[in-house]
């Protein structure tokens, strides 16, 4: 591999990768302050791909489905929060479980009901398209914008939770959701708001990769699983782990195409393997 191919791929993998952190971040802080392993984050995320390349198709505004699809997955977000896993608090962790997979269900063939089996892709405006010189590696525009804005995002995301009072809060909840609520907060509405930015940013991630790729009904298990590695990798309830790992599977999945071509979803599968057996809390753990 010769060095504009290398950089070519790290470009490439950290792109997925950032892409990734707005997926698996709002999985992982679900759990870490809810404690419910959400399995219908992968079928949000592709309603808000499906609902972003709808909105694209009737007002020709890619930025307006950029903004109203998560929004709009955000609200679906907590009206599944307040009237299916809200009544499950305090249950066995299981109950949870098995009801997202029942919504995740409930997703998929909603999607196939509206959209049907087809594929779609999001077109990208104009000034998207085609490539730019990055010192001699000519790179599609659209991955480099994928590239800075899910970086500014987690930044965003970084400061709220590090350094304001809700971002105490749910760092608190990780800790002892008890010792919040002797505090009077409301820990319904905590729970709820987490609910929320997790669909949205699942559904932002959603509108993203619609536009570079392809739109089916069965990328939900797809964005699933991979968010699921990525939590596995990074460490459960850590907003720093979802980002670690979300890095380590976009260059895994870039660099395992070009030097193990037949074995590329192995060495993505092995490495949490690997974390499992040696440091199964994860590189980072729970914050």
């Amino acid at each position: 591999m010769d060095l504009s191919t290398f950089l070519a791929s790290l470009l490439y993998g950290v792109t997925i990768g950032s892409a990734l952190i707005l997926i698996s971040s709002g999985l992982s802080l679900t759990f870490g302050v809810m404690g419910v392993l959400n399995f219908a984050h992968g079928g949000l995320c592709m309603l808000g791909a499906y609902l972003g390349y709808s909105l694209m198709a009737w007002t020709g505004s890619f930025w307006l489905a950029m903004i109203a699809a998560p929004l709009i997955i955000a609200v679906v977000g907590v009206l599944m929060e307040s009237f299916t896993i809200r009544p499950l608090y305090g249950l066995n962790p299981l109950y949870q479980l098995l009801l997202t997979v029942g919504l995740s269900m409930v997703l998929a063939n909603a999607v196939l009901l509206i959209w049907g089996p087809d594929q779609f892709s999001i077109e990208l405006p104009e000034y998207f398209q085609g490539y730019v010189n990055l010192a001699g590696i000519y790179y599609p525009r659209f991955r480099l914008f994928v590239l800075l804005f899910s970086t500014l995002i987690s930044v965003l995301l970084w400061y709220g939770i590090a350094k304001t009072r809700w971002g105490i809060v749910i760092r608190a909840g990780i800790h002892d959701i008890e010792t919040v609520s002797a505090f009077g907060i409301n820990i319904h509405r905590v729970f709820t708001a987490v609910f929320a930015v997790g669909a949205g940013l699942a559904a932002l991630a959603g509108v993203i990769i619609g536009a570079m790729r392809a739109i089916n009904p069965e990328m939900d298990l797809e964005l699933l699983t991979s968010a699921l590695i990525v939590v596995v990798i990074g460490g459960l309830g850590s907003f720093k782990g979802a980002v670690i790992g979300s890095l380590v599977l976009g260059l895994l999945e870039a660099f395992g195409v070009q030097y193990f071509p037949g074995l590329a979803k192995f060495t993505v599968w092995g490495a949490m393997i690997l974390v499992l057996i040696f440091r199964p809390e994860g590189l980072v753990g729970a914050e």
